[in-house]
């Protein structure tokens, strides 16, 4: 009983730990590169500075249209939102969102993208 309790109140201590270390990566500004700007808004984005965890992005994908391999990329989960002004090979800040995705009107063509989609906001 007397390890118990000290175990337990490691255990209920580290859980907000978690949580404020999570909510602070979504407030977190990174730096990606817009790798592919296909038709239709399927956009892949890469990491280039900061750390995601690898349960939100594909740490090795290729595409699959070109043969082209990319390392720590995810699909744009927001296109209604992205800024038409980036280029395919720039470069642009951006943070994570926890919102919920909008609707908008995107044309259905397909073009491969990874699996793996985030929703971000650009900083300008």
């Amino acid at each position: 009983m007397k390890i118990l309790i000290p175990l337990t109140t490691i255990i209920l201590l580290s859980l907000p730990a978690k949580e404020c270390s999570q909510k602070k990566k979504e407030g977190s500004v990174f730096k990606g590169k817009l790798e592919i700007k296909a038709l239709c808004m399927n956009y892949t984005i890469r990491l280039t500075e900061g750390t995601l965890d690898t349960s939100q992005v594909v740490a090795n994908w290729t595409d699959e249209s070109t043969g082209k391999s990319y390392k720590n990329v995810f699909g744009l989960g927001n296109p209604c939102d992205f800024p038409s002004t980036i280029k395919e090979g720039d470069e642009f800040y951006f943070i994570i969102e926890t919102v919920k995705e909008k609707n908008c009107a995107v044309c259905m063509a397909y073009y491969p993208t990874p699996r793996k989609k985030l929703i971000i906001k650009v900083k300008q």
